[in-house]
């Protein structure tokens, strides 16, 4: 299914692949965010989809990282693993608990964005969904974020009820920088419905 490289070789693999250039890229974007080292995403995703059956453990320790890359490494694992063809319901479950473990390392809108639709939702999709309402009522806006941006799993299956009713319960959040576009189109339709 894929390489067998550990944290270290994660990490030491993206360090390698840093330029200037691209530093500078993103500092223009992210202005004051001193977290990036310059490597382009296209390459942080194609090395996440090499160890898709990295551990557990090994992924966390990534998450743990001052480096933004790195973090972005470790969601993509965690998002390309959850969905793969051979992933098992253990392995689901794992990085399901994982990202509500360590979602304090889940804290950008970019990292919300490519792992919660897979891990959380994907898992959440034949489950009770009591898990996004208590995210829906966090006061750390990624939690939020996390609870809204979980629903495309169930909008791709046709699903609007849940979207619709944190879209209720977030539509005139302050931080509406903090959340997705569809929890502002979604609270729209619930408003016009």
């Amino acid at each position: 299914m894929t390489d067998e490289i550990t944290a270290a070789e994660f990490h030491e693999s993206l360090v390698a692949l840093a330029s200037p250039e691209q530093r500078q890229k993103y500092t223009r974007y992210f202005p004051g965010d001193d977290s990036f080292i310059g490597v382009r995403m296209g390459d942080v995703f194609a090395l996440a989809g090499r160890v898709l059956a990295m551990p557990a453990h090994d992924i966390e320790t990534l998450l743990e990282s001052p480096i933004h890359e790195v973090r972005v490494g470790a969601c993509s694992i965690m998002g390309k693993a959850a969905t793969h063809r051979k992933a098992s319901v253990e392995r689901r479950e794992e990085l399901y608990e994982l990202y509500l473990r360590r979602r304090d390392r889940i804290d950008t809108w970019d990292l919300v964005d490519l792992v919660a639709q897979q891990v959380v939702g994907g898992w959440l999709i034949d489950k009770p969904r009591d898990p996004l309402y208590a995210l829906a009522g966090s006061s750390f806006w990624p939690e939020r974020r996390t609870a809204v941006v979980s629903t495309a799993a169930f909008l791709r299956r046709g699903e609007i009820t849940d979207t619709l009713r944190l879209a209720r319960m977030l539509g005139d959040d302050e931080n509406a920088a903090g959340l997705p576009r569809l929890t502002l189109l979604a609270g729209y339709l619930a408003r016009e419905l």
